[in-house]
């Protein structure tokens, strides 16, 4: 399988939430012509009419409604003003806002399609984790969210929605991304000779990010957090030359307003085609390396509150600003205006900024082995749930694991009777470690649930190993994996913008491809 499995380092993305984070990450959002209408949906009203009859867009065979468009413009509007963004003014709002909505619309069909989707204990227990991240309790996180005017049903709705896009990253991205041993040794070696392997601390980058200190003063511990906020200027797929060239000009008008000393967040609000728009752009705060190279060697001589020139990346023309650069110790607090939120959104990082260990790392390692039932179209999540009930009485009456797992498990590690080897902590997902660790060698598991589909699980043993070593080396691949997340699956996403089928009825010509 993507081993049940995929690295818990991966997936432990899911929900950072430190009060430092933004919601999400935003690689940027290509606005692509919609693939051929489908004959039930209408292109030839004119757009009078189409006002009249409530539909502000089509995506695919779903419809964004015009109340549905105005609840979530006058949410934005609260939201804007609690961070103290200047409110850009009514038309260019509802543009905003409605082309967040059909992304977030293309997002959900996806994961339907696919069969993932988000149960209310799953919701609960990502909310549970933001407010233990925090160190508050889960009451203390609802009052803070509602202070910053956003209300508590909408912020479980966000964090089902990013929890449901950490479902579709591990489906659309995580087999997509290869990092090679030759990758790992050549990161170690960059840092070969430092005390400690700190995330944010990336080549060339020491002179600009250090702090002078008197002798006296200890050096700051932890790895360089730094947070961004970012402006993008969308390029379609297959766009002309000519348009390439006007988008850069516009990108280019942008900068000189930027540097004529207006608001970044109020711009990015404004003008910005990245998901965080109506965010201020703010793509939030994590260890340098966890940013994509192209971020890394924009800002590396940017001091707080700089902004960078055009950057181009395959998504469009980008202008970063750098709003904040310090040790882990000493990462500003996000302002009181804003609540705490997960880092689950497209190619969310894990932000908890560790270190990467040099000394001894004694580890307790896990054989197991599992029976995997995925959900699908024709095998629903109560069908995968019994199936393995049913294997798990036929066990229990003494047939074999391994034989059974040949033959009925849908993972790539049947052929060897479901067994995974030996584990180490973190390198499975959260659900199926939880349950892999409530075991004793030779119990199983109940059915278990992830987002790869249903689990009986295993234990045949446990051993106590020195892991410093491969630890190093999960560690770098972590970060390796964070630099390369994010574009990946935002190459992806415009692949689903790029097959789609879009109405947007506030700018009919230009979502039409005329």
């Amino acid at each position: 399988m993507h081993r049940p499995c995929t690295n818990r380092w991966l997936a432990s993305m899911l929900v950072a939430g430190l009060i430092v984070a933004a919601p999400g990450l935003a690689w940027g959002a290509r606005r692509a012509a919609p693939a051929k209408a489908p004959p039930q949906a209408s292109t030839k009203t004119q757009s009078t009419e189409q006002f009249v009859d409530g539909i502000a867009a089509v995506v695919n065979k779903s419809v964004i409604t015009l109340s549905q468009l105005q609840a979530q413009t006058q949410s934005a509007q609260q939201q804007l003003a609690s961070q103290k963004i200047a409110i850009p003014d009514a038309q260019t709002l509802r543009r905003q806002v409605l082309h967040r909505m059909i992304d977030t619309e293309l997002e959900k069909q996806e994961a339907k399609r696919l069969g993932i989707h988000v149960s209310d204990e799953q919701l609960q227990h990502a909310i549970q984790s933001i407010a233990a991240r925090n160190k508050i309790s889960v009451e203390l996180l609802r009052q803070e969210v509602e202070k910053s005017g956003v209300t508590w049903k909408d912020y479980q709705d966000e964090i089902r929605h990013d929890v449901l896009m950490d479902g579709l990253r591990h489906r659309a991205v995580d087999s997509t991304i290869d990092i090679t041993d030759a990758d790992v040794d050549a990161y170690l070696k960059t840092h070969d000779g430092q005390s400690t392997l700190l995330p944010g601390s990336a080549p060339g980058q020491e002179g600009a990010q250090a702090q002078p200190q008197s002798a006296s003063q200890a050096q700051p511990s932890g790895p360089v957090m730094l947070g961004l906020s970012d402006i993008l200027v969308a390029v379609p797929e297959n766009a002309s030359s000519s348009q390439v060239q006007a988008l850069r000009l516009k990108a280019q008008v942008i900068l000189g307003k930027l540097r004529g000393g207006a608001d970044f967040a109020a711009v990015a609000a404004a003008s910005s085609d990245g998901p965080q728009a109506l965010s201020g752009g703010s793509l939030g705060v994590r260890p340098v390396d966890g940013w994509p190279d192209l971020f890394i060697t924009a800002t590396a001589k940017l001091k707080p509150g700089q902004i960078s020139g055009i950057l181009q990346s395959g998504n469009g023309f980008h202008i970063l600003k750098v709003v904040s650069r310090s040790s882990q110790g000493q990462a500003p607090s996000r302002p009181s205006s804003q609540p705490p939120a997960a880092a689950g959104a497209p190619g969310g990082p894990d932000q908890s900024g560790q270190e990467i260990d040099q000394g001894p790392k004694m580890v307790t390692q896990t054989h197991a082995r599992h029976i995997l039932i995925k959900v699908t179209k024709v095998t629903s999540d109560e069908q995968a749930k019994t199936i393995l009930l049913r294997l798990r009485e036929r066990i229990e009456n003494g047939e074999d694991f391994a034989t059974l797992a040949k033959r009925y498990s849908q993972d790539a590690t049947a052929p060897q009777g479901g067994d995974l080897g030996w584990l180490n902590p973190g390198e499975t997902v959260p659900a199926f470690e939880q349950a892999m660790d409530a075991l004793q060698p030779g119990q199983i598991s109940q059915p278990v649930k992830t987002h790869f589909g249903w689990h009986l699980i295993e234990v045949l043993g446990r051993r106590t190993k020195d892991m410093a070593e491969e630890y190093k080396r999960i560690q770098a691949r972590r970060i390796l994996y964070q630099r390369r997340a994010g574009p990946a699956f935002d190459d992806w996403l415009s692949q689903l913008r790029g097959k789609a089928y879009i109405d947007n009825r506030l700018e009919p010509k230009s979502d039409q491809g005329d």
